[in-house]
């Protein structure tokens, strides 16, 4: 069973910065890519960013120029660099990984961000 761990979620203030983290469990996963989604009041869930096993990264429109993130899927590790945060960034931010080992993917419980003043 992989469990899929999101961290970092909170308020924050209209131009601020926020870092969210997750990790999956297992000593030995062999992960092709993670990254984030997120899924805004009253909106459809979209992507925010994903990292693969081979470095590449792929950013939503929305959030390009804004956020990074960074990451290794060999430690099962990911982070997301948001900044110039606004109030549309407000969302259940979930991370979301792919297991080689089980040919599947698993999603964490996600983690609340409001971005308000």
């Amino acid at each position: 069973q992989v469990q899929v761990v999101e961290s970092g979620g909170g308020l924050v203030q209209p131009g601020g910065s926020l870092k969210l983290s997750c990790a999956a469990s297992g000593t030995t996963l062999s992960i092709n890519a993670m990254g984030w989604y997120r899924h805004p009041p009253g909106k459809q869930r979209e992507l925010v960013a994903v990292i693969t096993s081979g470095g590449h990264t792929n950013y939503g429109t929305s959030v390009k120029g804004r956020f990074t993130i960074s990451g290794a899927t060999a430690e099962s590790t990911v982070s997301l660099y948001m900044n110039d945060l606004n109030p549309d960034d407000t969302a259940v931010y979930y991370c979301w990984v792919f297991v080689t080992d089980y040919r599947r993917d698993y999603w964490g419980k996600g983690t609340l961000v409001t971005v308000s003043s």
